[in-house]
């Protein structure tokens, strides 16, 4: 995809769930621009040549708090409390 257009990328909560109650693992990962969905386990989000994020979808290997779909990244992050708070990590 090129870099100009927007991709908006969304979580399909009821696809995570018919996953656990019919025991599949279809994507439940969409990546959306202006011309396309795409469907996924996996989204790696890339700047200049490296991956600075990974969304990933792992309903059998589920972090020790119950999530299955979390982002992962080493990148440096803002996190808004709200317009006039934010914490860096």
């Amino acid at each position: 995809m090129p870099h100009g257009i927007i991709k908006r990328i969304h979580i399909n909560q009821h696809k995570i769930k018919a996953n656990a109650k019919n025991g599949t693992d279809d994507p439940v990962i969409t990546c959306k621009t202006s011309k396309e969905n795409i469907y996924g386990q996996k989204v790696e989000i890339w700047n200049d040549g490296e991956v600075v994020a990974i969304i990933k979808y792992e309903p059998n290997k589920p972090l020790s708090c119950g999530a299955k779909v979390w982002i992962e990244t080493m990148a440096h992050c803002v996190v808004w409390e709200d317009e006039n708070g934010y914490y860096e990590a």
